[in-house]
Order: C-alpha cells, then sequence, then structure tokens
C-alpha cells in the first residue's frame, strides 16, 4: 500500500509544480512589462546625469513651485472637509444623515478639468475670471476629498469607542471629543487619503492648464511635445516621480499606523451625538456643500447650454464615443486578467520576491500619466511600437492596482484550507481558480472592472500624449474645447463622462453601507 500510496501522490504533485511554475512565469512576465517602463526612464535620467545633461527646462522650477504649492493648497482644504464630514456623518446623527454619506462620493463623478472648465465657462458669462492657484487648489480640493472622507470615516467609526463612551459619560461635547480623543486617533487614516489626494494634484493636466497654473505633468508634455526638449521632460518627471514616491511611502506607513491604532479597541457599536436645530442644519449644510458644488456646477452648465444639446448630436460624437468605449473595454481585460494572474500567484507562491515583485507590478496608479506616458514613448520609441498599443499599455499599467488591490483584499478573507481541500483532490491552479476562486471573486472583480472602464474614459494626460494622430476620446475633445473658450460644443462628450463617472461612484456604495451598518443610523 505504502508503495502504491507514493506512486498516485507524485505524479500529482509533480503537475502541480510545474502549474505553479507556470503560473509564477506568468506573474513575472506581467511584473516586467509594468516595471518595464519606469526602468526605462530611471536609466535616462541616470544617463543624463553622469554626462552632464540633466535639466529642468526653462520653466522646470516654475512648474515644481506650482505643483508643490497647488499639493499643499490642495492637502489642507481637502483634509479639512473629508475630516469634518468623515467626523460628522460617522458619529453625529441629524435628519438626512445617510443620504448625505452616500452623496460624499458624488465629486469622484466629476473629473476636475471637467469641473474647472464649466467654472470657467460660467465666470465668463457673469464677468468673473476664474484663474489662478486659488480656484485650482478648490477645484483639486472638491474633487479629491472623498479619499480623505472614505479613510477617516472608516476610522471614526471603529477606533476609541470606549474613550469617546467615557467623554460621552462626563458630558464631553462632540467637539471637544473630536478634538482630543477622535482626531489624534484617526490622522494616520486622514494621513493616508491626504496622500491619495496629492497623487491626483500630480496627475492633474486639464484643469491646471485651463486656470493657468504651472505643474509638472503640463510642463512634461510641453518639454517633449512642443519644445523638443527631452532632457527637460526627462528632468521634470524624475521631480515628478520623486513626489510621488514620497507620496506613496508615506501613504503605506500611515496606513500601518492606522491598522495598529485600531488593534485592541473594544467592539460594539460607535456612540453617537444626536444634533438638533442650527447644529443639525451646519452639519447638513457642510455635507451638502462639497458634493452640491462639484455635480451642480456642471449640471447647471448643462442647463443653461440646454439650446445645445441638438447641435452636439453630430456623427462624430459616436465615433468619439465608439473609440473611448473600445480603449475602456480593452484596458479593462487586459487589467482585469493580469491584476487576476498576480493575485493567484502571490497566493499559491510563499516566496518573499514574488510578493515584492507583484506589490511593486501594482505601483502603476501613483504614477502621474505624463510620466508614464514619457516612459513608454522613451521604450516605445526606438521599436517603432504602435501608439494604440503603448496607449493600452499605459492604460493596463497605470490601472492595474485598481483591479488588484480588491481582489487581494477578497483573497485574503478565503481561508488558505479551500485551497488545501481542493489540491488535495488532485486539482491544479486553473481549476481552483475556476471551480473554488472565481465564483467568490466575481463581486470584486465586477466592481474593479467597472472602475478601470470609467476611469480610462475620464483619464486624460496619457490618452492625450500617447493617442495617434487625428485619434480623439471623449476626455481630450472636452480638454481640446475648453482650451478653446468653446466648451459648449462639448456639452454631450461631458454629460457622458459625467454619467458614467456617477456609475463608478455607485459601485462604492455597498462599501458605505457596511460601514453604516456598523454603527448605529
Amino acid at each position: 500500500m505504502p508503495g502504491i500510496f507514493c506512486k498516485a501522490t507524485r505524479p500529482r504533485s509533480f503537475n502541480l509544480l510545474s502549474g505553479r511554475f507556470l503560473l509564477v512565469t506568468g506573474a513575472l512576465l506581467i511584473a516586467l512589462l509594468a516595471l518595464l517602463p519606469i526602468a526605462g526612464l530611471l536609466r535616462e535620467g541616470l544617463f543624463g546625469l553622469t554626462h552632464g545633461n540633466a535639466s529642468l527646462g526653462s520653466d522646470g522650477l516654475a512648474q515644481v513651485r506650482g505643483t508643490v504649492t497647488l499639493l499643499l493648497g490642495t492637502a489642507g482644504l481637502g483634509g479639512l472637509v473629508g475630516t469634518a464630514n468623515g467626523w460628522l456623518l460617522a458619529n453625529c446623527r441629524f435628519p438626512g444623515r445617510r443620504g448625505l454619506r452616500i452623496a460624499q462620493l458624488v465629486p469622484l463623478a466629476t473629473p476636475s478639468y471637467l469641473l474647472a472648465g464649466t467654472l470657467v465657462d460660467l465666470g465668463s458669462l457673469h464677468g468673473i475670471r476664474i484663474h489662478g492657484m486659488g480656484w485650482g487648489i478648490a477645484v483639486m480640493a472638491l474633487t479629491t476629498y472623498p479619499y480623505v472622507f472614505l479613510l477617516s470615516t472608516e476610522s471614526f467609526s471603529i477606533s476609541g469607542r470606549r474613550q469617546l463612551e467615557a467623554c460621552r459619560s462626563l458630558g464631553v461635547g462632540p467637539w471637544s471629543s473630536f478634538r482630543r480623543i477622535a482626531l489624534p486617533m484617526a490622522l494616520p487614516a486622514i494621513g493616508a487619503g491626504i496622500a491619495l489626494m496629492g497623487m491626483e494634484v500630480a496627475n492633474e493636466l486639464g484643469a491646471v492648464q485651463l486656470l493657468g497654473i504651472p505643474s509638472l505633468s503640463a510642463g512634461i508634455l510641453q518639454a517633449w511635445q512642443m519644445d523638443g526638449d527631452a532632457t527637460g521632460a526627462v528632468g521634470l518627471a524624475l521631480i515628478t516621480l520623486c513626489i510621488v514616491l514620497m507620496l506613496l511611502v508615506g501613504e503605506r506607513w500611515l496606513r500601518r499606523r492606522s491598522r495598529r491604532w485600531s488593534e485592541g479597541v473594544a467592539g460594539g457599536e460607535s456612540p453617537a451625538w444626536t444634533l438638533h436645530g442650527g447644529r443639525a442644519f451646519v452639519a447638513q449644510a457642510l455635507s451638502v456643500f462639497p458634493p452640491l458644488i462639484s455635480l451642480g456646477v456642471p449640471l447647471t452648465w448643462a442647463g443653461i447650454n440646454a439650446d445645445q444639446l441638438t447641435n452636439g448630436l453630430e456623427p462624430e460624437l459616436i465615433l468619439l464615443t465608439l473609440r473611448s468605449l473600445a480603449l475602456a473595454l480593452a484596458a479593462t481585460l487586459l487589467a482585469g486578467c493580469a491584476a487576476l494572474l498576480l493575485s493567484i500567484a502571490k497566493r499559491w507562491s510563499r516566496s518573499h520576491w514574488l510578493r515584492t515583485v507583484t506589490f511593486l507590478a501594482g505601483m502603476g496608479y501613483a504614477i502621474p500619466g505624463a510620466v508614464l506616458a514619457l516612459s513608454l514613448l522613451l521604450l516605445g520609441g526606438p521599436w517603432q511600437l504602435s501608439p494604440i498599443l503603448l496607449l493600452l499599455w499605459g492604460y493596463s499599467d497605470r490601472f492595474l492596482a485598481v483591479n488588484k488591490g480588491g481582489i487581494d483584499a477578497a483573497l485574503e478573507r478565503l481561508s488558505p484550507s479551500l485551497d488545501e481541500a481542493a489540491t488535495g483532490l488532485g486539482l491544479r491552479w486553473p481549476a481552483v481558480l475556476k471551480r473554488v476562486h472565481f465564483p467568490l471573486l466575481r463581486g470584486p472583480i465586477v466592481v474593479g472592472g467597472l472602475l478601470v472602464f470609467v476611469d480610462t474614459v475620464k483619464e486624460l494626460p496619457l490618452t492625450f500624449a500617447l493617442r495617434p494622430f487625428d485619434f480623439d476620446t471623449l476626455a481630450v475633445r472636452v480638454y481640446q474645447y475648453a482650451g478653446d473658450e468653446r466648451l459648449a460644443a462639448a456639452l454631450w462628450p461631458a454629460l457622458m463622462i459625467l454619467a458614467l463617472g456617477l456609475l463608478a461612484a455607485s459601485a462604492l456604495i455597498p462599501r458605505l453601507d457596511r460601514d453604516a451598518q456598523a454603527s448605529p443610523s
């Protein structure tokens, strides 16, 4: 019997090892494709430094100052708005709270370049000049503060319950409890949200150009495409990469610190303060103002230009829509398959180096689109790769983390005993993926795919830099019309982008519902 048992198990073990080898090989290939553009950019930068050709271009210092100023201003204002709404909607009770909690996702549906363009157009109708750093900070804060809200409201809902209950029993009000207890404990989560806001600011192209703000993203494309200054473009890209790297490291460190804050906290429901009268009105106003502005301004502009609806229905709109949807669908499929393969490989392999490689491969979302576009142009130029191929490569690289994060989180909730039981029955990893993992991962895959689809439709810097000649998309056309002060002609493309953005934001509603169920209504 022992001999028969060994003969039965050895082929299965060998086949399983062979299957895992192919899985790991595929994951390494995907990771290589994801990391290759940035490696090429770093090589160009080091070559310039060693040969004394390093440069930031003629306006490089002004663009660095503009980006840093915009980043700091957005972090201050957006952090304040996100934290205040996170506390009010997590620990205070007032009429309309549930609806206002979901409404905080609305700003994610409005691209910053669309809000900036509509503000500029509305301002020109009323003789108001919408221009400069102050307006840029306001626009970026209103469209990115949900990152702080999502992380801070989760922290406020689960952290420090015993301390907050003690404050309430001693008659301490919500403001003092927030300042003394909740805010210090939520600072890591708030800082992580601000870091995510900073990454979006570093990536922004359309809004900063429409508002006349010097920025690194615009400077990279100007140096490369208009001035023909490849050295200056590479220098600006490296500066941008350093800023984003600091934000990414800070975000990861703060997330780990936030998890440690939450450990050992007593369970149970989060304490709540019921607001009445004037306090309830102030809370409602603070919660409704940001989503009302971010969605209300584009809708008001659309209402004013409603007479252009019939004029904007041209055959070219169908072509723009088909191009955008085709690119988004292709990017969704590529990013989804790559993310699934990386996540499954990390689960089936215990190698620390593979975990590190898959983590690095998912960092593309933190890299600004202009930097990634320049990296791909430097890499694909000598090989004369097709612009469409470079564009899909860039989309897949940039949005890989959007899909991968949800799949990783879902796999962490699945017990390893499921895999062990399946392999004990002789199933290899493709069969386990098909019969066990995929049915349980269908929800995260669909949500991640939806977010990637809409992010691709809204993406501007990467598309603007890499698209073939005379190959515009909805986002590019809105940006071009806004730059030519013909925003009314972009009414239909803008409305379609806005509708798709609302569809993506709705995918995050179940998460807020789960958080709301964890605390009393």
